[in-house]
């Protein structure tokens, strides 16, 4: 569903994390992709938590970015969602910092 959610608003390069192997890990998912500019980081954002409301009547517990929306992370829990905008992404590279966990590539 978080997937469908960022394809709808054109979200690229999307990509999952599974990381339930790892010790300590924050979460059990990431769910990452990026985005041309800013307003495209809104709406992919904004698109993600309408459709996990909606569908899954479930809030994040905590959203992060939103003001610059550079880098916008939506927390729910056991799903960690980071939408990027592009050089931010190339620039922080979590999917290098969490290479023990299993990637998955969603691109359609």
């Amino acid at each position: 569903m978080i997937i469908s959610a960022i394809q709808d608003k054109k979200g690229e390069n999307i990509c999952s994390i599974d990381l339930r192997k790892i010790n300590d890990a924050v979460c059990n998912f990431f769910i990452i992709c990026d985005a041309e500019s800013t307003t495209q980081v809104r709406a992919i954002a904004g698109n993600v938590e309408e459709q996990m409301l909606k569908k899954q009547t479930e809030k994040p517990w905590h959203i992060e970015g939103m003001e610059n929306q550079e880098w916008v992370l939506l927390d729910y829990v056991d799903v960690v969602v980071h939408v990027f905008h592009r050089p931010l992404r190339s620039f922080y590279q979590l999917e290098e910092l969490w290479s023990d966990g299993i990637l998955v590539e969603h691109n359609a």
